[in-house]
């Protein structure tokens, strides 16, 4: 339901609000954060960029800016949303974290120039693709990235459909929440296939692992530094 033009802005607001929940809860942030972390032990660094495609309401940049202050990181986030409602929501739930910026657009035509940022990263957004499409999007990312694509997805499991049934059953009465959790999990991988799909992209090594509930992390290293921008350059009227 979320994918489909004119939903109620009420009813949309209302499930990126459960989808905050649930990414708090079930470990949406927890590959990221844990990428980034060694990135900071192993590289030494102290500063990056990063877009976040489909960024949702923005919890996930907020995650991260929390983790970089703890860190005394200095970062800059540009969260890509092509829905104007959840664009204006994420701009009301950043707007504390001046580090974070949000930019009307979509994946496969980002509004930005060659490595414009330091990461890339998609959270839970992959799976509402076409094969031949999240193949497109990493080739395009690739580009726009100087260090890193960072993808953390769901797993295609018995478990988590019913799973995930459940629990929107018991917690929320948002008939969206309620239909797009089980249905993402529907929409989504094996490993193998999520495997098979990262190699058909052909941009590079990657390393991949499961984790704990039925999720995916995805960290495709590129060249250390590409470029020498300071921060996201835009093209077009974007």
């Amino acid at each position: 339901m979320m994918d489909l033009p004119g939903n109620p802005a009420y009813l949309l607001e209302k499930d990126l609000s459960n989808l905050k929940i649930i990414n708090s809860y079930l470990g949406a942030y927890r590959g990221v954060l844990r990428c980034l972390e060694r990135l900071v032990s192993e590289k030494g660094v102290s500063r990056f960029s990063l877009l976040d495609v489909g960024t949702g309401s923005g919890d996930i940049p907020v995650a991260i800016v929390r983790w970089a202050k703890r860190k005394g990181i200095s970062v800059r986030i540009v969260g890509l949303e092509p829905n104007w409602v959840t664009a204006r929501v994420a701009q009301r739930e950043t707007r504390d974290f001046p580090e974070i910026s949000i930019v009307g657009g979509d994946g496969l035509h980002p509004p930005f120039s060659r490595c414009s940022f330091d990461f890339v990263m998609a959270s839970q957004l992959l799976h509402h693709f076409s094969e031949e499409e999240i193949v497109a999007l990493l080739r395009i990312w690739s580009k726009l990235a100087r260090r890193a694509i960072l993808v953390s997805d769901l797993i295609r499991h018995p478990l988590a459909y019913y799973g995930i049934r459940l629990l929107t059953s018991l917690f929320t009465r948002n008939v969206m929440t309620r239909t797009d959790a089980p249905l993402s999990v529907r929409r989504a991988f094996t490993l193998a296939e999520w495997r098979a799909l990262f190699h058909r992209a052909g941009i590079g090594e990657f390393q991949f692992f499961p984790l704990f509930p039925f999720r995916i992390f995805a960290f495709f290293p590129l060249q250390e530094f590409r470029g020498a921008q300071e921060g996201p350059t835009m093209t077009g009227d974007g």
